[in-house]
């Protein structure tokens, strides 16, 4: 019951599956058809039936290789011929992917996968742009300690008009170099501002392009027109980033502390006599804060140019295609859609395969000849005799069967049943008892 069960269903289902390929194999081809004409370049009319032809070659090789493999794999029993077929099913898998599931993946997810390009690299150029206002805006961390040492010279000349540092008051030597210093270092500190404010536009301008460059990205105008305005948008933004990066006024801030030492020219003394003597002291003072002040504007100004400005790489403009297969980790449910259409009618072909050998295991006998030993076959031709003698017994109308002795059974064949003779043909024996009868 069971085999009838499995070759009805078999046979009934035949046409379901035939009509399944068909219907797998034309959703294959549709989408392999979208995938394709997002590839192809040129005239409007050739691009479409390009992608046509393609898509239609795509489809009747898929229903032509799952065809053939559900005729034929589930009807081959040797086991180098099945492994054979198994392994064409895999090779034939694996080309259908590449020429047709990749395409099926771009047009299910090709702009979700360009939008997701777009993002991360509008990532990128967030982080390019933070890098970039960092480095520009490093060496303003060294303006309070030029303010500071601006405001301590500024002090000492102060003090020094009323003799604090000499003992005689006036605007002599000592004053004047003091102020010197202070004027230097002022005008340092109202550079560094100016730069700040330069680079604090430059800043503001590069998020203007960046808040443009968000609202393509999430915007639902086409994919393609919303590419082309954000590269416009990252080509822009590469220029303030480069401009902004150039503003640093570290190569400013190391110029002028070096010129503070080398430059330093120490004035000859203005006063007489005792004061003369005290005004070389101070100015040898001065000297030698101005070396520590330059020493360590300097150090601090070579820390902030060792650091490597941002590193920023143009935006490049992708296929859909380019862009599934790049971000493909992103897009598993759409990969897994699109390997399904076309790999689906393995698990048919699998179905079959395990039916086919169910019907083949139920109609096979147990044991055939070439499994039963000499004894296993000596014995069932021995009830095979056993069997024929009883009822040959039957036919006869003796009323007993009588057991057959083992004598009786012999393994010799049996002579073939008599042929009927001829009307004109008697046998000897008859005729010779005839004959005597006669006389």
């Amino acid at each position: 019951m069971t085999t009838t069960a499995l070759r009805e269903g078999v046979q009934r289902l035949e046409v379901t599956a035939r009509v399944t390929l068909a219907v797998l194999a034309l959703a294959s081809g549709i989408y392999t058809y979208l995938g394709v004409r997002e590839l192809l370049q040129g005239n409007a009319a050739l691009v479409f039936f390009a992608a046509v032809i393609y898509a239609v070659a795509v489809s009747i090789g898929i229903y032509a290789f799952w065809s053939f493999l559900m005729r034929l794999l589930p009807h081959v029993l040797d086991q180098t011929s099945r492994l054979l077929l198994f392994g064409a099913m895999l090779l034939g898998s694996l080309m259908i992917i590449a020429m047709s599931a990749w395409l099926n993946a771009t047009a299910l997810a090709g702009a979700a996968a360009l939008e997701q390009h777009l993002a991360n690299t509008l990532q990128d150029y967030t982080r390019d742009l933070d890098r970039a206002h960092r480095y520009a805006l490093a060496a303003q961390s060294l303006q309070p300690d030029i303010q500071m040492a601006q405001a301590r010279f500024a002090q000492l000349a102060d003090g020094e008009r009323t003799g604090t540092l000499t003992g005689t008051g006036g605007s002599g030597t000592v004053v004047q170099l003091l102020t010197q210093m202070s004027n230097q270092l002022g005008g340092l500190a109202r550079s560094m501002t100016q730069s700040s404010e330069q680079v604090k536009t430059q800043y503001e301008q590069g998020g203007r392009h960046l808040a443009r460059m968000r609202e393509l990205v999430s915007s639902r105008a086409p994919i393609s027109q919303r590419s082309d305005a954000f590269g416009a948008e990252a080509t822009a933004l590469l220029g303030v980033i480069a401009s902004m990066q150039q503003t640093t006024i570290a190569h400013s801030v190391k110029r002028t502390a070096d010129d503070l030492a080398k430059g330093f020219i120490a004035p000859s003394a203005g006063g007489r006599g005792d004061l003369g003597e005290r005004q070389t002291a101070v100015v040898g003072r001065v000297q030698e804060a101005v070396a520590a002040q330059s020493a360590a504007l300097s150090a601090a100004a070579n820390k902030i140019l060792t650091e490597r400005p941002a590193e920023t790489a143009r935006f490049q403009s992708i296929s859909s295609a380019e862009a599934v297969i790049r971000y493909a980790g992103d897009f598993i449910p759409s990969w897994a859609g699109a390997i399904s259409i076309d790999l689906m009618p393995a698990v048919l072909v699998m179905i079959l395969c395990v039916a086919h050998a169910a019907i083949r295991r139920e109609t096979v006998p147990l044991s055939s000849s070439s499994t039963m030993t000499a004894a296993q076959l000596i014995a069932a031709m021995r009830l095979a005799r056993e069997v024929e003698h009883a009822h040959e017994l039957m036919r006869a109308g003796t009323g007993e069967a009588r057991a057959p002795r083992p004598d009786d059974i012999t393994l010799a064949p049996r002579d073939p049943a008599p042929r009927e003779l001829d009307e004109n043909v008697k046998p000897l024996a008859l005729a010779m008892a005839r004959a005597g009868k006669k006389e």
